[in-house]
């Protein structure tokens, strides 16, 4: 292999390692956000179950009355 070619192949893996590392703060960043809205919506969906007084909001009077 000439010298030249090398240089590229080397330079070439080093653009590869650096977008390879970008890539994987990028999914790390998405599976921390995944996991924050997952406990939102369980925390969501553990507020509606519980309801406090199991009244519907259909039945709330609106504030205007």
């Amino acid at each position: 292999m000439s010298e030249e070619r090398i240089t590229n192949l080397e330079i070439k893996l080093s653009f590869t390692e650096d977008l390879i590392e970008k890539l994987n703060e990028t999914v790390y960043k998405q599976q921390q956000q995944i996991e924050f809205l997952y406990r939102e919506l369980k925390a969501i969906k553990e507020q509606a179950s519980s309801g406090g007084s199991g009244a519907s909001l259909k039945d709330e009077i609106p504030p205007h009355y």
